[in-house]
């Protein structure tokens, strides 16, 4: 905890040297959390040099003592192959680790593995199960996968109202692909009643966010005035209320 205090600046004066001694003192004492948080301090320089081959060795201890946070990262450089030689069967066991303990962001990069066939057999049904699993912890990334696996009853029955009913859960978390594809069934009425106006707006938001669509600004093009005016209010308006 004092390591936490002085990392983060809590009570105290941000202190990343304070904070490298007293997590080692925990680390070497046996403390998971502390070796993952010693890692990554080591990882990003904190509190001394970077040091790449302790922060692995520290991960990958503390993975072995069940630390989800500390799999997934070490899963992520066995992908990443610069740190660690590249072994994809090895980030795939890390990853189910973490995602069996829990860790939305490792179930949903596991489903990705199981959705590809990376370092693993394909499967997508797995794939879909953890994609329900990471969206119920509300991972927006897995909230799209699966909305999208359960429109397309891809590896789980077709279920287009629960597909929908995602789509605007992410799209109101601000995926522009969640916003993109909401805007694609509303404006063609594919599984959900035609709104134009909605379909404007959510596709001016996800534009804004780069995640343009010609098809779509073809399918808009013969909107009355009246409704293309208020679908650009209805999009300055999420705009207004969601800038960070």
């Amino acid at each position: 905890m004092l390591g936490e205090l002085y990392a983060n600046g809590l009570g105290v004066k941000r202190d990343y040297v304070k904070a490298d001694d007293w997590y080692k003192r925990a680390s070497d004492a046996g403390d998971r959390e502390a070796m993952f948080a010693l890692a990554m301090m080591r990882i990003a320089g904190r509190g001394g040099a970077v040091d790449k081959d302790s922060a692995v060795k520290l991960l990958a201890s503390a993975a072995k003592l069940g630390e989800p946070k500390a799999a997934y990262n070490l899963a992520l450089l066995y992908l990443d192959g610069q740190t660690l030689p590249q072994d994809l069967k090895r980030s795939a066991e890390l990853l189910r680790m973490a995602a069996d303990a829990g860790s939305p962001e490792a179930q949903y990069a596991l489903a990705t593995f199981y959705k590809e066939g990376t370092g693993v057999p394909k499967d997508l049904e797995k794939a879909a199960r953890l994609l329900q699993a990471a969206s119920l912890a509300d991972n927006v990334d897995a909230e799209v996968e699966y909305a999208i696996a359960l429109y397309n009853g891809s590896g789980t029955p077709r279920n287009v109202p629960a597909a929908i009913a995602l789509l605007r859960k992410a799209a109101r978390q601000n995926s522009p692909i969640a916003q993109n594809r909401l805007a694609h069934v509303l404006a063609t009425g594919a599984g959900a009643p035609v709104d134009k106006v909605e379909a404007l707006k959510w596709h001016t938001v996800a534009k804004t966010a780069g995640k343009g669509d010609p098809d779509l600004d073809d399918i808009l093009a013969d909107m009355t005035p009246e409704d293309r005016a208020k679908g650009e209010a209805a999009a300055r308006k999420w705009i207004g209320n969601n800038v960070k």
